[in-house]
């Protein structure tokens, strides 16, 4: 069973970078053509797309972000990075990593809140 954990800084300046770690363990995340999406939630509202990549290393974004986010991956170690340069206020949320099979969500991380605040 494929668990997964998002580390994060919990605070971030405005117009600064931000930057969340996906760590997955337990098993395979390509294993049944799976691949990992970055979704996050602002305070009191829903679920927001961020982006995916795919076991090939290709990546897609919501438009929305304007070109802002960026997903890379070790290698070396099962985990991935979201970063979110240039953030606004509005970019608080609450931040997961989620691994898709079959089309369904089959696992969560936890979430990490990060505030983006002077």
């Amino acid at each position: 069973q494929v668990q997964l954990q998002e580390s994060g800084p919990g605070l971030v300046k405005p117009s600064q970078t931000l930057s969340v770690t996906c760590t997955a363990s337990g098993g395979s995340i390509t294993a049944y053509g799976g691949y990992l999406n970055w979704i996050r939630q602002p305070p009191g509202k829903g679920l927001e797309w961020i982006g995916v990549i795919y076991s090939t290393g290709s990546t897609y974004y919501s438009p929305s972000l304007k070109g802002r986010a960026d997903i890379s991956r070790d290698t070396s170690k099962p985990q991935l990075t979201l970063t979110l340069n240039s953030v606004i206020p509005e970019d608080t949320a609450v931040y997961y990593c989620a691994l898709v099979r079959q089309g369904r969500i089959e696992v969560w991380g936890q979430g990490a809140l990060v505030t983006v605040s002077s």
